[in-house]
């Protein structure tokens, strides 16, 4: 299992740091799951996109995704990160490695289950 994430970073009521993507293993499949997600990504707030404005940072690293709904905008930051192994502790590593993959087949079933409860409309890329 890889120490790569995709993760996506907002405001709702508090800060909240949501993971997209888990055990990715290089960098560069990281930044190609990243480029991805910013024109499919769907927050877990269900917001009914009209449009949706992406911007990158010029790390190259993370994009500013601006989501238009009936109602509202909703901004996140989406960008990559790698997990650092604690050299005082390499087996805590390991262990933090396995919750976070038992935790992302869990995520993976819920994320499922939400999107067949209801259709999700998205607008194409470029209009």
């Amino acid at each position: 299992m890889g120490n790569w994430v995709v993760v996506a970073q907002y405001e709702n009521d508090t800060y909240r740091t949501e993971f997209i993507r888990r055990g990715l293993e290089t960098k560069e499949q990281a930044l190609e799951e990243l480029h991805a997600a910013a024109h499919t990504y769907v927050p877990s707030k269900h917001v009914v996109e009209q449009w949706r404005q992406v911007y990158r940072f010029a790390d190259q690293e993370s994009y500013l995704v601006v989501i238009k709904g009936r109602l509202t905008k909703w901004e996140c930051t989406l960008r990559i990160a790698e997990l650092i192994p604690d050299p005082t502790d390499p087996a805590a590593s390991e262990r933090a490695r396995m919750e976070d993959a038992a935790m992302e087949d869990s995520a993976v079933e819920d994320r499922t289950a939400e999107v067949s409860d209801e259709p999700q409309d998205r607008i194409p890329p470029g209009y």
